[in-house]
């Protein structure tokens, strides 16, 4: 089984469990500006309700471009934690760039749209 992680979009959060091309659950809802609290439960309660365990997953797909930079840092941490918690293969959606493979897992980098705008002035507009 995979579980999908997208949390690309600073406003919500697609997750989903499929085994091989049959989608078996998929939860999309808004989370603000609180997807670090919500992703975690949300999963959890996906897989609850299916009756899945973790242990159960063998793979999971983590959306790895675009967005909001702390977003989708947020979704890529998560898939990489749970993947070396796991000992399971953490893989990129958009495939371009290539996750590190150790020998019973393997970490997924994101793929930032734009530098960080942390503690960055901003200029005043009169």
């Amino acid at each position: 089984m995979t579980l999908y992680i997208n949390t690309a979009s600073q406003d919500e959060i697609i997750i989903a469990i499929s085994e091989g091309t049959k989608k078996i659950a998929q939860k999309k809802f808004k989370a603000g500006r609180a997807q670090a609290e919500k992703l975690l439960p949300a999963i959890d309660r996906l897989l609850k309700s299916k009756k899945i365990k973790l242990i159960q997953l063998k793979k999971i797909l983590v959306a790895d471009y675009g967005g909001s930079f702390t977003s989708l840092r947020i979704g890529v941490v998560t898939a990489n934690a749970l993947g070396y918690a796991l000992k399971i293969p953490v893989e990129p959606e958009a495939g371009i760039k290539i996750a590190k493979k150790f020998s019973s897992y393997s970490i997924v980098e994101p793929i930032y749209s734009a530098e960080p705008n942390i503690g960055k002035k901003k200029t005043p507009v009169h």
